[in-house]
């Protein structure tokens, strides 16, 4: 077995590695560091002999780690008879108790403790399996940075004294919007990279996915995590069509609708449907909006006055600028560029989207529209200055200079 065998078995099995370690031992870092020693030495020993059960024997050499660093601490004998009496028993682990194990990893790694950027790391570290590097990369930081990031977070999990344990149902749907929203930016991050030169990262949204499965598995009854897993998988299904064979995106009017994911499809709209069932949040609004794109066979034919319906109950129970500005173009689409035009110059007027690309882009199309072609092109310009995406920022150029 290779490097590429040790990284896939550990991308499956770290969240449930962390969280037995943890509940054993007690300490949220010790575990992580124990499990990340378990995969330095499959990397040195699995290409010379592999393991007839490769997540056994990643779990055992990490309690074995973990054993080693609770000895050195004499204060701590009491945690390391815990664990020599428990030595024996991972494969007998109640698989029950490991999916609330893993869930109760994941509370941890998004506790209210910690800052945004702290929850998206240690999530994507201890949760997803990804490591230092993989997140620096996917977030165009420096892999220092990350570090530091999970560092603090561990060591603000220890200060707090945040216990490893599943929260009760009351304190895990007061905390379940922190859970979804990390998992959301995540997504938000590899469907649209904020800056660097390429439009999509595929590869941090599809982590955002599964671990919005992992959720839903965990927590079949709550219809805001169906929501998410379904908006994910709906907008994820357009990415084989949202950019050229260069990298240069392709506007949804312009995509081969054909080469859109059927089966992420499929998997969207049941998990709509789960959601539907019990009445839709913020999170089962956008799917639903993300729905009605993918059922339609072109832009033209798109039910634009169901998504304006959708954006106006999405802006009555999670009102924010960007959901105004998502229902201008909507209203655009819907009833013509006037009406959405105003939208945006309410906004502009409110400063409630500082800085941001998307109000000048947005304006600047409507300008287009309207056959206002100099303001159009001001529009546009300004919002290449402002977008830090290299790939965005090319569109708009381009559009910018066809109104020269």
């Amino acid at each position: 077995m290779g490097t590429a065998d040790v990284e896939a078995v550990w991308r499956i099995e770290s969240a449930r590695m962390v969280s037995a370690l943890t509940r054993l031992t007690g300490d949220f870092e010790l575990a992580e560091d124990a499990a990340q020693e378990a995969v330095a030495e499959a990397l040195a020993s699995w290409p010379l002999a592999s393991p007839a059960n490769p997540a056994g024997w990643l779990m055992a050499t990490a309690r074995r780690r973990a054993i080693d660093a609770i000895r050195r601490r004499t204060a701590l004998q009491d945690r390391y008879a815990l664990l020599v009496a428990g030595s024996a028993a991972d494969e007998e682990i109640d698989p029950d108790k490991i999916d609330d194990d893993v869930l109760a990893l994941m509370f941890i790694s998004c506790h209210p403790v910690l800052s945004p950027e702290a929850r998206v790391a240690l999530t994507l570290r201890v949760v997803g399996g990804l490591s230092s590097e993989e997140i620096a990369r996917a977030f165009l930081v420096p892999v220092p940075t990350v570090q530091a990031r999970i560092t603090r977070g561990k060591k603000t999990i220890a200060a707090a004294g945040v216990p490893f344990e599943l929260p009760s149902a009351a304190e895990r749907r007061e905390r379940l919007g922190g859970v979804l929203s990390v998992i959301y930016v995540i997504f938000t991050e590899g469907s649209t990279a904020t800056s660097g030169d390429r439009l999509l990262r595929p590869d941090v949204a599809y982590e955002a996915i599964r671990l919005a499965r992992t959720l839903a598995a965990l927590q079949p009854a709550e219809p805001e995590v169906h929501g998410l897993l379904a908006l994910c998988e709906l907008t994820a299904a357009r990415f084989p069509a949202r950019t050229g064979p260069d990298g240069s995106p392709v506007l949804l009017e312009d995509q081969d609708r054909r080469r859109w994911d059927v089966s992420a499809i499929r998997r969207g709209l049941a998990a709509l449907a789960r959601a539907s069932a019990r009445g839709l949040g913020p999170y089962g609004l956008q799917a639903a909006i993300a729905a009605a794109h993918v059922s339609a066979p072109s832009v033209e034919a798109t039910d634009w006055d169901r998504i304006v319906l959708l954006y106006e109950a999405l802006g009555r129970v999670a009102p924010s600028p960007v959901v105004e500005l998502n229902r201008a173009v909507a209203v655009a689409m819907a009833s013509g560029p006037a009406r959405a035009l105003a939208i945006v110059d309410e906004l502009i007027a409110s400063d409630r989207l500082p800085g941001s690309h998307l109000v000048p882009t947005v304006r600047g199309e409507l300008l287009a529209r309207l056959g206002r072609r100099s303001e159009a092109r001001a529009e546009l310009e300004l919002a290449a200055r402002l977008c830090a995406n290299r790939r965005e920022r090319s569109v708009l150029l381009r559009k910018a200079a066809a109104l020269g």
